[in-house]
C-alpha cells in the first residue's frame, strides 16, 4: 500500500472512528477547526496553522503548540468548548515558528507557563529574515516568550501518569522538541514530522536533512507500536510511518551529500531529482530538495 493511500485510510479512520468535528465558532478565522478526540481527555485540533494537542487533568490543560496568532482566539474558544471549566496551565512550543507560537501572548496573559527548548526562546528574542522570503519575523514580546526552558529532556506529572519531553537536536530547526503523553500514549512530534506534505527544512535556524533522520530516531525510541503520533500537519501516524519516513530521508540525505561533494549547485541538485521515486506519495519535491541541499552547507562545506 502506498503512503498516500495509507494516509487517506488513516485520516478516515481517525476522524470517522475517533474524531469529532465541531462547527466553526462565530468570529473564527476562515479555516475550519477540526477537533479529533483521541481519548476522553485528549484532543487534537487542526486548522489553526498546525496540529494542536491538548490534554486535560484535574489541574487544567496541557497544550502542545498554539497555532497562528490570527487563529488563536478561535482555537482557544474551541478548546474551552471541548473542555469547559478548564484553563491552560502549560503550553509547550515545539519550536519557534509562528504556527507553533501564535497563542503565546494570549495564554501568557492568562497565566499559563510556556515551556520550550532554550534555543526556541533565543530565536523568539530576535528579528529573523530568511533567504528567499519577503517577510520579517519579529521577536515576541518578553511576556510571550517561553517562561521555562530546558536543554535535553524532562518530565512532569500529569493526571495518573506523566508527560515526557525531549530535545531532537538540529532537525527541522535547532530547537525541536517532542512531547509524550505517556498515560495516553500520544506523542506530539512537532515540525520534525508531517503527514500530508514534504517538511520544511529551516536550515537558516539550524535545521538540516541528516538532523531530520536523527530526530526521527529519537521519536522511534519514544514510540511503540501502539503510540499515536501527532505530526505538525496532517492525520495521525503510527510508528511504522516514522520508520518509513526515516528510511526515505536517509536515502535522500545520502544522495544529496554525493551531489554536494560533486560541487553541484542547489539548482543542479534539484534538477537531479534525488527524491524522484517518492514524489508520487509526497508531491513535487523541488522546494524540499533545495532546502535540504542548502542545509548541508554548514555541516560539510569547508571554511572559506
Amino acid at each position: 500500500m502506498s503512503l498516500i493511500d495509507r494516509r487517506t485510510i488513516l485520516k478516515s479512520a481517525v476522524i470517522g472512528g475517533l474524531g469529532l468535528v465541531l462547527p466553526e465558532s462565530a468570529g473564527a478565522a476562515a479555516s475550519r477547526l477540526t477537533v479529533t478526540r483521541l481519548d476522553e481527555d485528549l484532543v487534537v485540533i487542526s486548522g489553526a496553522g498546525s496540529n494542536v494537542t491538548a490534554a486535560r487533568s484535574a489541574d487544567g490543560i496541557v497544550m502542545v503548540d498554539g497555532g497562528l496568532a490570527d487563529h488563536s482566539k478561535a482555537l482557544l474558544k474551541q478548546l474551552f468548548e471541548v473542555f469547559p471549566g478548564s484553563r491552560v496551565h502549560t503550553l509547550f512550543n515545539t519550536h519557534w515558528h509562528p504556527e507553533q507560537t501564535g497563542s503565546n501572548t494570549r495564554l501568557a496573559d492568562a497565566g499559563a507557563r510556556i515551556l520550550a527548548h532554550e534555543n526556541t526562546r533565543l530565536w523568539l528574542t530576535r528579528k529573523i529574515t530568511r533567504p528567499g522570503e519577503d517577510r520579517v519575523y519579529e521577536p515576541l514580546p518578553a511576556k510571550a516568550r517561553p517562561s521555562e526552558t530546558f536543554y535535553t529532556h524532562g518530565t512532569m506529572p500529569f493526571a495518573d501518569g506523566e508527560i515526557a519531553y525531549g530535545y531532537m537536536l538540529q532537525a527541522h530547526t535547532d530547537g525541536d522538541i517532542y512531547v509524550h503523553f505517556r498515560h495516553h500514549n500520544v506523542l506530539a512530534a512537532g515540525g520534525v514530522v508531517t503527514a500530508d506534505a514534504w517538511p520544511f527544512v529551516d536550515w537558516w535556524t539550524g535545521g538540516w536533512i541528516f538532523g531530520l533522520v536523527d530526530g526521527l530516531d529519537r521519536l522511534l525510541e519514544a514510540a511503540d507500536e501502539d503510540t499515536r503520533i501527532v505530526p505538525a500537519t496532517g492525520p495521525m501516524l503510527r510508528r511504522a510511518d516514522l520508520v518509513a519516513q526515516r528510511e526515505m530521508y536517509s536515502v535522500i540525505a545520502e544522495r544529496l551529500l554525493k551531489l554536494l561533494t560533486s560541487s553541484m549547485s542547489p539548482e543542479e541538485a534539484v534538477a537531479a531529482k534525488p527524491a524522484r521515486e517518492f514524489e508520487g506519495q509526497w508531491g513535487n519535491s523541488d522546494v524540499f530538495v533545495k532546502q535540504a541541499f542548502e542545509s548541508l552547507w554548514g555541516h560539510f562545506s569547508p571554511d572559506a
